[in-house]
């Protein structure tokens, strides 16, 4: 390319908006001709997309660094865990089940045990809790809770293999009517719905996890008033 041809074509990028190094990269000559050639011309404003993308360059090695720390934070928590006893299980999973399992109530007397979570870990849990217990895959009814417009038959594989059973053992699906006006976060391939685990014949064990739990509260409560004793 000629220089008047080069100068020509500067002068046009940098009335387009470009930096004298993305020029230089452009045209492939120095960062002093591009100078002397675009130099009487306004500088130009950035872009809201190359505003955005300095400040992504500029974060990019501190949100690099946190997530480093965030990772290695994350695996020295889970090293103190270590192996769970019989005993810690069972008080996890009797925690988990009164934060996220049905409970009957005044208004709505129900003792039955079910468990609805969208959290495989969370599933993979509560059923090594009810294998604790002693109670038989034969009393689990399992079924999906989905939006509609999701991937339906891929959610049933997922949870069938997150609970080790066969598809055609999950019961019917619940489809959630899809609300066009309703901006959904819940979407894309990581979107599986919730996954229902229902004990059948379970009044006398709903009991017995109420039970437990007003033990660990009353348990707590005294370990409480003692500290402060």
């Amino acid at each position: 390319m000629a220089k008047p041809d080069m100068r020509a074509r500067a002068r046009e990028l940098r009335t387009a908006g470009c930096t004298y190094d993305e020029i230089v990269a452009e045209l492939g000559v120095s960062k002093s001709s591009v100078s002397l050639w675009v130099r009487d011309l306004p500088k130009p404003r950035k872009t809201p997309e190359q505003l955005h993308a300095m400040r992504e360059a500029r974060w990019a090695p501190h949100r690099a660094a946190q997530q480093v720390k965030r990772v290695e934070t994350k695996r020295g928590a889970a090293s103190e865990i270590g192996r769970m006893t019989d005993r810690e299980l069972f008080l996890v999973g009797v925690g988990l089940y009164w934060a996220e399992g049905s409970k009957s109530k005044a208004h709505r007397p129900e003792e039955r045990v079910t468990f609805i979570n969208s959290d495989p870990d969370m599933i993979r849990l509560y059923l090594s809790w009810l294998d604790l217990l002693g109670i038989e895959r034969s009393r689990l009814r399992f079924h999906v809770m989905i939006h509609e417009s999701a991937d339906v038959k891929g959610a049933e594989a997922f949870w069938a293999a997150i609970a080790r059973v066969e598809t055609s053992a999950l019961g019917k699906t619940t489809l959630k009517k899809h609300n066009p006006k309703t901006v959904r976060k819940n979407v894309g391939g990581g979107y599986h719905g919730c996954l229902t685990v229902r004990v059948t014949s379970s009044a006398d064990l709903y009991r017995r996890i109420e039970g437990w739990w007003y033990g660990i509260v009353s348990s707590a409560r005294d370990a409480d008033q003692a500290n402060r004793t």
